[in-house]
């Protein structure tokens, strides 16, 4: 077999690996922080959570699948080893990326619901004050 096939074969099961096992993680942890954000609604926090780990899964693999490529034929072992490192580095940094990102913006979500908690008073008024 090619050493540039097996390259492509242990690339190929080692990001499909990395991409499910973060985006279980992410899933998993995040319906908690989904809730909170939405309030408790906890099946719209299913329903978001279970979208944003399909988009995960997309735009993930299709980067790992357009990122298999490459102009360099394989000839010795070393080779090998320095093709994987270079790919599966860009692969986990954009993972990272992604995380980070999805991180901000449900982040942003959360403190714009809790400016609004914030602004509802705790009792309703129950008289008019003079001015």
């Amino acid at each position: 077999m090619d050493r540039t096939v097996i390259a492509y074969v242990i690339y190929l099961v080692v990001s499909i690996s990395l991409t499910v096992w973060v985006a279980r993680t992410l899933s998993h942890n995040g319906r908690i922080f989904l809730s909170d954000v939405l309030h408790g609604n906890e099946q719209l926090a299913d329903a978001v959570n279970h979208l944003l780990v399909v988009g995960f899964y997309l735009v993930n693999l299709g980067f790992v699948a357009l990122y298999l490529s490459g102009d360099e034929t394989i000839s010795d072992t070393r080779g090998i080893f320095e093709a994987l490192s270079t790919k599966l580095g860009v692969v986990l940094l954009v993972l990272g990326m992604m995380h980070l990102g999805n991180v901000f913006v449900l982040n942003r979500i959360r403190r714009r619901g809790v400016l609004e908690r914030e602004q509802v008073p705790p009792v309703a008024p129950q008289d008019w004050a003079r001015a």
